[in-house]
């Protein structure tokens, strides 16, 4: 029975957002990545092997056109042609391949639409100019690991924040390429975590952390701190949440009941609503600072309508001895979840709002999940309060022998 085709229709293609692979028969379907993004793809078998040709994003390749480039397609595989060798050799002759730079070019402005802001945009540009001048000129189908290492080596460990967002803007560019059919095969930027020498691991970026095995000791210096900031840092460790996000959270978001942290998608990174378990100490916390409530942030600075200064932080591990930042305390959180218990990486990584991978491991930010986390967070907790006598070693202020 031959099968079905023409299955998908224009109202179904534009309106679904659930990331996954729609078929429209014949092997096209409409790839919907995590991010949102949209691209066709037709996937056949010449000579004995699977093979996946990108057929153009959906800006650019509408339904009707991408069905014509399917039975295109077809009729090449009806002659024992292979589509892809097919497209090389008709690329080979034209006057010249487009480089990385222009493509970058035209693509950014599409990407920026995207953006929170024009100074993300300025960014990538930036990133790219300063780092990745060395592939401007290189046909971006022959973007190679070679090529890709010669850009990161120089900044891999001096530059290490930078060198990640610069791997990870160049990944999505060939990646962008591939999916109009400017490239094929693998993509080199894509990380596979043997391309160069690994960091230290007590470091996130350029963000010094504390080693986990020294947060029970840390935590109990914090608690003998008075003031806000105190407690809004010991919040935001219990809750492995961004500083800003703690430094924002409001009445209306906590919902004591439940014991949950609802932060809107407008304040958070990856711009979805995340939920957070709130352990036992974390209410505690809430109860101690509610007295001093004046408007609805939770952690408010000594003016009611404004929330503790990002500075508040650092001037108080300073006072500590600590050369941690606040962001790290999440890298310690990372570090313990991934060595001293056996939580699945996509429940860890959803714990701090990470929107990694495919869709089964987002949608470990929804239901179930929520319970797993609170486990998880509930161990976290008790960890932090283990004696300090103990097997975890005494924390050392910065400069300390």
């Amino acid at each position: 029975m031959p099968r079905a085709v023409d299955k998908l229709n224009a109202r179904s293609v534009a309106t679904v957002t659930a990331p996954g692979r729609y078929g429209d028969g014949g092997g096209l379907y409409l790839q919907v990545d995590p991010s949102g993004a949209k691209r066709w793809l037709l996937i056949f078998r010449s000579q004995g092997r699977q093979r996946e040709m990108g057929l153009g994003g959906l800006g650019s390749v509408s339904l009707a056109d991408a069905r014509r480039r399917r039975d295109e397609a077809r009729r090449l595989l009806a002659e024992g042609r292979d589509p892809i060798d097919a497209r090389c050799s008709v690329d080979s002759r034209q006057p010249a391949a487009i480089s990385f730079g222009a493509f970058a070019d035209q693509l950014i402005p599409e990407l920026s639409k995207g953006f929170r802001n024009d100074k993300h945009a300025a960014q990538w540009t930036s990133t790219l100019a300063t780092y990745a001048s060395s592939l401007r000129a290189k046909p971006i189908a022959e973007i190679s690991t070679d090529d890709l290492l010669a850009v990161l080596r120089p900044i891999w460990l001096e530059k290490a924040e930078t060198a990640s967002r610069v791997r990870g803007r160049i990944e999505r560019i060939l990646d962008a390429a591939k999916a109009q059919g400017l490239r094929e095969g693998e993509n080199p930027a894509r990380w596979r975590g043997h391309l160069l020498p690994k960091r230290r691991r007590l470091t996130r970026g350029h963000h010094a952390a504390v080693p986990f095995n020294e947060m029970p000791a840390f935590c109990a210096d914090l608690r003998k701190r008075t003031g806000v900031a105190a407690l809004a840092l010991e919040f935001a460790i219990l809750t492995a949440a961004r500083s800003g996000e703690v430094r924002g959270a409001t009445w209306a978001e906590i919902d004591i009941g439940k014991n949950l942290w609802v932060i809107p998608g407008e304040r958070m990174k990856a711009g979805r609503e995340h939920r957070v378990p709130l352990v036992a100490r974390a209410v505690e916390i809430l109860d101690a600072v509610a007295p001093l409530r004046r408007g609805d942030l939770v952690f408010p600075s000594f003016r009611a309508d404004r929330p503790l200064s990002d500075m508040a932080f650092s001037a108080l591990l300073t006072r500590m001895g600590c050369a941690a930042t606040a962001h790290a305390f999440r890298s310690s959180f990372r570090d313990w979840a991934g060595e001293a218990t056996a939580t699945p990486r996509e429940v860890a990584e959803a714990a701090l709002a990470h929107a990694v991978g495919d869709a089964v491991e987002l949608a470990y930010r929804r239901g179930d999940a929520l319970e797993k986390r609170r486990a998880l967070m509930d161990a976290w907790a008790a960890f932090l309060a283990a004696p300090t006598g103990g097997a975890a070693i005494p924390f050392r202020p910065a400069g300390a022998a």
